[in-house]
C-alpha cells in the first residue's frame, strides 16, 4: 500500500523539517481532493483531480492509491466518467492512516 523506501529516500533527499512540511501539505491537498472529486464535475476536472492525486501520491509513496489514481486518470481522458472512486478514497484513507501512525518512526 505505501512504498516506504520512497519514503526513507524522500526524508533523507529534503530533510526531517522539510519532509514533514511536504507531508502536511500533500495530505491537507490530498483531502481537500477527495472531498471534492466526483464524475459529475465532468471528464475534465475528474483527470485533473486524479492526475494531481497519483503525482502526490507516487512523490509520497502512495503506491496502491497511485496506481488506482493512473488507471482513473487514463478512463477520465479518453472521455469516460464511470471511474468508481470508491477504490480510490478508500486507498487514500487507509494509506493516511498507515503513514501517519508509522512515519515518524522511520528512520531517515
Amino acid at each position: 500500500m505505501i512504498d516506504w523506501d520512497r519514503v526513507r529516500d524522500l526524508k533523507a533527499e529534503i530533510g526531517e523539517a522539510d519532509f514533514v512540511e511536504v507531508a502536511a501539505m500533500f495530505l491537507e491537498e490530498a483531502d481537500e481532493v477527495i472531498g471534492r472529486i466526483s464524475p459529475a464535475h465532468g471528464a475534465v476536472a475528474l483527470e485533473k483531480d486524479l492526475h494531481f492525486l497519483k503525482g502526490a501520491a507516487l512523490n509520497l509513496g502512495f503506491a496502491q492509491l497511485a496506481s488506482l489514481c493512473q488507471d482513473g486518470e487514463r478512463r477520465a481522458a479518453a472521455g469516460l466518467i464511470d471511474v468508481d472512486l470508491d477504490p480510490v478514497r478508500g486507498a487514500y484513507s487507509v494509506s493516511r492512516r498507515m503513514f501517519i501512525a508509522e512515519c515518524g518512526n522511520l528512520a531517515a
